[in-house]
C-alpha cells in the first residue's frame, strides 16, 4: 500500500504530529509559512492537508490539488478555505468544532465583563499614573439581573449561556435550529428572530457562523432595539458587526461599548473607528481559542480526523459531507455499494431530466444514520452523465439541475427484512426499483414494480417483451447465435399488462447487433444493454 501524504502547513500540537508520524500508512511533511505561490507548486503531492487560520485554501490551490482529499482545520472557522471549490473538487473539509468550545465561551465571557466593568481602561488609567481620575471615571455595569441576547446557539453559544445563568443573567436566545424542547431544558427564552432577541436586551453576544445571510447581522436598526446603555460582545467572525453602526450607536450614548475578538478587516488598522473609544471597551487580537488547552486539543483531533479518514474511511466532523464515525461506518458499509448501483441502474433505465429522486428506506436499515446512502444513490445517478461529479460534490451539482434528493423512512411491511427504493419522478411519471441485501449479497429485487433477483454489477441486458410463449427461447437462442453466455436470468410477469421483464446478466457485454436483432423480434417492446 502506497503511503497517504499529509501536508501540516500551520503549525499544530507536537502530539497531533505525532499521532500521523506514528502511522505506518502516513508520510507527514510539516511544512509552515509557505507563500501562496509555493502552497501551489506542491499541494498536488499530497493527500491531505492540515491548516489552521493562516494558509488560504483558494480556488485556484484546490484545482492544483489534483490528490487532494481531505482538508482539516484545525479550529472552528474555515473562512479562509474556498468551501464551493473544495466541494467541486471533491475534496471533503473537516473542523474541530469540540476542541476550543470552552476557551472561546471563556474569553467572550471575559469581555462582555471586561467592557463592563471598563477593566482596560481602568488598568490605562493606573499604569499611567491616574489612578484617582481613573477611579472616578470608569463606573461600571453590573451583569446580575440584565437580559442577554445570545444569537448562535451551538456549542460556544451554550457555553456561554451556562456561565451567564451562574450570574444571574435574564438570557433570551436565537438560533434558527433550537427547539422549545432545547431552550426549555437549557431554561432560555427562544426568540424566533434577531430582532425579537435583542429586543430590551442589555447585552448581545454573537455565536454564528460568517455567511452571506449573517454578515452585519448587528447593524444601525438592531442595535437601536437594545436597551440604552446596552453593551455588544463578539467573539465569532469579524463582519458580524457593522462597526461604522457601533460606532455611531456609541456616540449618540445609545450603546455603551463593546467587547471584540474579532473584526472586519484583521489585522484591523491602527485607527481603527472603535480603538478610540473611552470607556465601556475591550479589545483582544483573536484569542478565542489561544490557550494552551485549546492548541493541544485542536491540533490532536485534526490529526486524528485526518488519519482516521485516510485509513479507516471514517469521516468526523465534515462540513460539506455527512459525519460518519468508524461504528456507523461499518453498520452502513455494505449499503453502499447497493445504493450506487441502484442510482446507476435508475440513470440508465428511469425518465431523463427528472424533477426529483426519493431515496426510502424499509425495515432494519431505516434505523441507521443513512444520509450518506442516500447521497450515494445520487452520486451513482449523476455519474452515468457526468465526468466532474464526486461524493462530495453530487448535492451541489443536484441543485444546479434543479433536481431535489428527498430521503424517508416508512413503517410497511415488505418481503424483505430490509429494503432501499429509489424513485425517479418527472412531473406525474414515477419509476422506481428497489434493493436488498440478501445473506451478505446485494441484489436488485425490484424494476419498477416487478419482482427479479439480479447482482449489483455486471453486464446487463434488459428485455421488455409480450408475455407468450416463445420470446424466452428466441432470447436464449440469439445470444447464443452471437457466442454471448448468459451467467443469470430473472424473469418478472406483469399479468395484468400482459408482458413481462427478462433481467439477463452475461459474462461479456451485449453487441450492437445482439440489441437490435432482439429489438426487431416479434413480441420484444424494449432492449437496453447496461454496464454497471
Amino acid at each position: 500500500m502506497t503511503a497517504k501524504r499529509i501536508l501540516v502547513s500551520d503549525p499544530i500540537s507536537e502530539i497531533g504530529v505525532e499521532a500521523l508520524t506514528q502511522h505506518p500508512d502516513l508520510q507527514v511533511d510539516v511544512n509552515t509559512g509557505l507563500t501562496p505561490e509555493a502552497l501551489l507548486e506542491i499541494i498536488g503531492d499530497y493527500d491531505g492537508l492540515i491548516i489552521r487560520s493562516q494558509t488560504k485554501v483558494t480556488r485556484a490551490v484546490l484545482e492544483a490539488a489534483t490528490n487532494l482529499k481531505v482538508i482539516g482545520r484545525a479550529g472552528v472557522g474555515v473562512d479562509n478555505v474556498d468551501r464551493d471549490a473544495a466541494t467541486d473538487n471533491g475534496v471533503i473539509v473537516m473542523n474541530t468544532p469540540t476542541g476550543n468550545t470552552v476557551s472561546t465561551a471563556e474569553l467572550a465571557f471575559t469581555l462582555m465583563l471586561s467592557a463592563a466593568r471598563n477593566i482596560g481602561p481602568g488598568h490605562a488609567g493606573v499604569l499611567a499614573g491616574e489612578f484617582p481620575a481613573a477611579r472616578k471615571a470608569f463606573k461600571g455595569i453590573e451583569i446580575y439581573t440584565k437580559r442577554l441576547a445570545v444569537i448562535g446557539m451551538g456549542r460556544i453559544g451554550t457555553e456561554f449561556v451556562k456561565r451567564a445563568q451562574a450570574f444571574g443573567m435574564v438570557v433570551v436566545a436565537y438560533d434558527p435550529f433550537l427547539t422549545q424542547a432545547r431552550a426549555d431544558q437549557l431554561k432560555v427564552e427562544l426568540a424566533e428572530t434577531p430582532d425579537a432577541a435583542l429586543t430590551g436586551a442589555d447585552f448581545v453576544t454573537l455565536h454564528v457562523p460568517m455567511t452571506p445571510d449573517t454578515k452585519h447581522i448587528i447593524n444601525a436598526d438592531r442595535l437601536a432595539l437594545m436597551n440604552k446603555g446596552a453593551i455588544v460582545v463578539n467573539c465569532a467572525r469579524g463582519g458580524l458587526i457593522d462597526e461604522p453602526a457601533l460606532r455611531a450607536a456609541i456616540d449618540s450614548g445609545h450603546i455603551a461599548g463593546c467587547g471584540l475578538d474579532v473584526f472586519e478587516d484583521e489585522p484591523p488598522a491602527a485607527d481603527n473607528i472603535l480603538f478610540d473609544l473611552p470607556k465601556h471597551t475591550a479589545f483582544t487580537p483573536h484569542l478565542g481559542a489561544s490557550t494552551n488547552e485549546a492548541q493541544e486539543n485542536v491540533g490532536i483531533q485534526v490529526a486524528e480526523q485526518l488519519r482516521d479518514f485516510l485509513t479507516t474511511g471514517e469521516i468526523r466532523n465534515a462540513i460539506n459531507m455527512p459525519s460518519l464515525d468508524a461504528a456507523a461506518l461499518v453498520e452502513i458499509g455494505g449499503y453502499l455499494g447497493l445504493a450506487k448501483s441502484l442510482g446507476k441502474f435508475l440513470a440508465k433505465l428511469g425518465p431523463v431530466n427528472p424533477d426529483s429522486i426519493r431515496v426510502s428506506f424499509h425495515g432494519t436499515v431505516a434505523e441507521k444514520d443513512t444520509a450518506l446512502v442516500s447521497r450515494t444513490v445520487l452520486h451513482g445517478f449523476l455519474s452515468e452523465g457526468r465526468e466532474d461529479v464526486n461524493i462530495v460534490n453530487c448535492p451541489a451539482i443536484a441543485k444546479e439541475l434543479g433536481l431535489e434528493l428527498i430521503e424517508s423512512t416508512i413503517n410497511a411491511t415488505t418481503e424483505y427484512s430490509e429494503l432501499i427504493v429509489v424513485e425517479l419522478n418527472k412531473g406525474g411519471e414515477k419509476f422506481r426499483l428497489a434493493g436488498s441485501i440478501i445473506g451478505k449479497s446485494p441484489r436488485i429485487v425490484e424494476i419498477n414494480k416487478l419482482y427479479v433477483d439480479t447482482n449489483i454489477e455486471g453486464n446487463f441486458l434488459i428485455v421488455k417483451n409480450d408475455d407468450r410463449p416463445g420470446i424466452v427461447g428466441l432470447i436464449g437462442t440469439s445470444l447464443a447465435e452471437n457466442k454471448l453466455n448468459i451467467a443469470n436470468l430473472s424473469l418478472a410477469r406483469n399479468k395484468s399488462e400482459g408482458n413481462a421483464l427478462t433481467v439477463i446478466e452475461l459474462d461479456s457485454p451485449a453487441t450492437q447487433e445482439i440489441i437490435d436483432t432482439l429489438g426487431a423480434a416479434a413480441g420484444v417492446i424494449s432492449v437496453k444493454a447496461l454496464e454497471i
